[in-house]
């Protein structure tokens, strides 16, 4: 039994953890320990306050229903407020749910929806006469972001719907989620990039869904499953009911759900999906299990925080134990020094785990991981695996804490670390050799210069070889020097000599890409470029003048005007200049900005194509002032239709009235 003030100081410890991982999940969109963990420590919590009632307070984590709201989006105040539910972890807790039930019901006899815990993001949305007028995050539970123009921009979500006995009013929420494959997608093109991957779908899901440019989201492909229906007017007397009227009235509802007369038939849907949820195209994180009577829910009621007549069965997630044998310390192109564990092998989820993620120093130190710990390890949405905790009484007796290095470990440079970033930074980017590589690695990639006579062992042969420093001496290098390298001919040798020559006419837009500015993705290149159409209008550009560029915050206004502001940048532009590449929209391309025959119109391209590339097609849309999207959607002008389209995407076309075109037809509307 504690004493008061180790009560108190457990109870303050406890609050300050909840609360620090709350702000990473919610606002920062990471996920630094398990459910399970923190579901453990919130245990404790309740538990503490409950026995010393005196030190409970109302700002207490176990008093809040899960996230916030933000600053960046209108604040709405939701009609029926959004609950969170109790969780459990065995089917002890199940069949004390149920006898809980049955006692509030005085015995009645009950019958329980099942559904999957889909791990993505809470949205309510809600529909006067049929249409979509507004959706919104969870929040605090009372009140949300209004994030409508993001929610429209998921193609799953219907902006209209007709059928019988409409209500007037009417509120369907469900789970929006980001698709494996999608998210795949997405971290193979920032890992070209040198961009921080992203941990797991669930915090891509929630981070797509409070970016400013709603054009952005579209790209991410979110996808959503709907679960429940909220209506004044008497329409539905249970949830079965109410599930039958979303897929009639053509909402996304995942097929998966059961009812089940018996708590020995909700174990059994629980059982069954365990391994089952493995094969699906998201990540599950267990079951909700509803009393399926509106009549027996409304008796029922709910605590503050979650209903009584519902529950979530969270499955564990998979995790190993091994051995934390060290911590190495990468060096990216942008000087960010990024902290892997290397473990002894580890069989986890059918793949042998060998390295883990361990974030950042703040990480580190909240564990307080050391060299020779047995810590846990889990994969974070399936895919990047983590460290999520150590075994400390495993720990052995000499271990020493772990101090993060103060200098990079390959140039010996301190390091830096700005205001309110968890990274730690080299700021030699002109001295440090992994970054030089990077940067020279990035600047000749296809989605940049595209310079492919040359590869990742030709520049680091190059790079030691001391004939390159910077990507400006790329243009200065001659036939004889590449003749020289190792494994290169005469014929390898002309065409790396050819290849860095014509990228000489690549576009500005991508230029500015290569060069690699912090923050500066291909997107907002193409913003900048379109926006200043030259790189000397770039340069004098204020951070009151960039920012009102679509897209473009404090964050990379700042970093443009850093890079800019360097006088060693500065050269490196003069040189690049001087060796002919383009830092300027052609004539044509600023015609296009200004208005072209293609302007404010939309494309999805898909097939293959007679006279153009997928990327060149793209390109030509772009020159002539339209936008090319990823997904259809009813905001979209044309599907222009190369050869081996899949039907479907087709029918969608003509089911949301969008123009499909073909390619004879495209080069018509620019007269080509």
């Amino acid at each position: 039994m504690k004493t008061t003030q180790e009560a108190k100081d457990r109870i303050e410890d406890l609050r300050r953890q909840l609360n620090y991982y709350n702000q990473q999940y919610y606002q920062n969109h990471t996920s630094e320990i398990s459910d399970f963990e923190f579901d453990k420590m919130m245990e404790e919590l309740i538990q503490l306050e409950e026995a010393n009632p005196q030190l409970l307070a109302a700002d207490s984590p176990s008093q809040r229903i899960g996230g916030d709201i933000t600053k960046e989006f209108a604040t709405v105040t939701h009609k029926f407020p959004m609950l969170s539910l109790a969780n459990t972890y065995s089917e002890e807790e199940i069949r004390e749910f149920d006898a809980r039930v049955k006692k509030g019901l005085n015995n009645e006899a009950v019958e329980y929806f099942c559904e999957l815990k889909f791990d993505g993001v809470a949205l309510s949305l809600t529909y006067e006469e049929g249409k979509l007028i507004q959706g919104a995050t969870r929040g605090d539970g009372t009140r949300g972001d209004d994030i409508t123009a993001n929610v429209k921009t998921i193609t799953t979500i219907p902006l209209q719907v007709s059928g019988n006995r409409l209500p007037k009013l009417f509120e369907v929420r469900g789970e929006a989620f980001m698709p494996l494959n999608s998210f795949i997608r997405i971290n193979k093109e920032r890992e070209a990039n040198d961009e921080a991957l992203l941990a797991n779908p669930r915090n891509a899901a929630s981070g797509t869904l409070k970016m400013q440019d709603s054009k952005v989201v579209a790209q991410r492909r979110l996808n959503c499953y709907l679960y429940s229906f909220l209506s004044n007017e008497d329409t539905v007397s249970t949830h079965a009911e109410a599930i039958s009227k979303l897929e009639a009235w053509g909402f996304n509802v995942s097929p998966t759900y059961r009812l089940c007369h018996t708590i020995e038939e909700v174990l059994a849907y629980i059982n069954e999906w365990e391994e089952k949820r493995k094969e699906l195209p998201l990540d599950t994180d267990g079951i909700v299990i509803k009393v399926n009577s509106l009549g027996q829910q409304n008796r029922l009621g709910s605590t503050a925080k979650s209903p009584r007549w519902a529950i979530a069965y969270k499955y564990k997630a998979e995790a190993a134990a091994t051995t934390l044998l060290d911590i190495e310390y990468n060096v990216g192109r942008t000087g960010a020094v990024t902290p892997v564990a290397n473990l002894a092998p580890v069989q986890l989820a059918g793949t042998t785990v060998k390295r883990a993620s361990v974030h950042n120093a703040n990480f580190i130190a909240e564990l307080d991981l050391r060299v020779g710990d047995t810590v846990y390890v889990e994969k974070g949405g399936e895919i990047i695996p983590k460290i999520t905790g150590v075994e400390l009484n495993k720990r052995p007796e000499n271990s020493q804490p772990l101090v993060y290095p103060t200098a990079c470990p390959v140039c010996s440079t301190p390091l830096v670390r700005q205001e309110g970033e968890a990274a730690h930074y080299c700021p030699n980017e002109t001295g440090c050799p992994p970054q030089i590589k990077a940067k020279l690695e990035h600047f000749i990639q296809r989605r940049a210069m595209n310079i492919d006579g040359l590869g990742e062992r030709t520049i680091a042969l190059l790079y030691e070889q001391e004939l390159i420093k910077n990507v400006a001496d790329l243009y200065s290098l001659t036939y004889d020097q590449i003749y020289n390298l190792e494994g290169f001919k005469e014929l390898s040798s002309q065409n790396a000599i050819n290849s860095i020559e014509a990228s000489k006419a690549t576009p500005f837009e991508r230029v500015l890409f290569a060069l690699g500015i912090r923050y500066v993705g291909r997107t907002v290149a193409e913003k900048l470029a379109y926006h200043f159409t030259s790189i000397e209008n770039l340069k004098k550009a204020t951070f009151e003048e960039l920012i009102t560029v679509p897209e473009i915050g404090d964050r990379i206004a700042q970093s443009l005007l850093s890079y800019f502001g360097n006088p060693l940048h500065q050269d490196l532009i003069d040189r690049l200049q001087t060796a002919g590449l383009q830092f300027s929209l052609t004539e044509e391309q600023q015609q296009a900005s200004q208005g072209g025959a293609l302007n404010d119109l939309s494309f999805v391209v898909s097939g293959v194509f007679e006279h153009y590339s997928r990327d060149s097609i793209k390109e030509e849309i772009k020159r002539f002032g339209g936008r090319v999207v990823s997904a259809l959607s009813a905001k979209v002008n044309y599907l222009l239709a190369g050869e081996n389209m899949g039907p479907a995407k087709k029918q969608k076309a003509e089911k949301l009235g969008i123009n499909v075109i073909s390619e004879a037809d495209f080069r018509n509307m620019i007269g080509n």
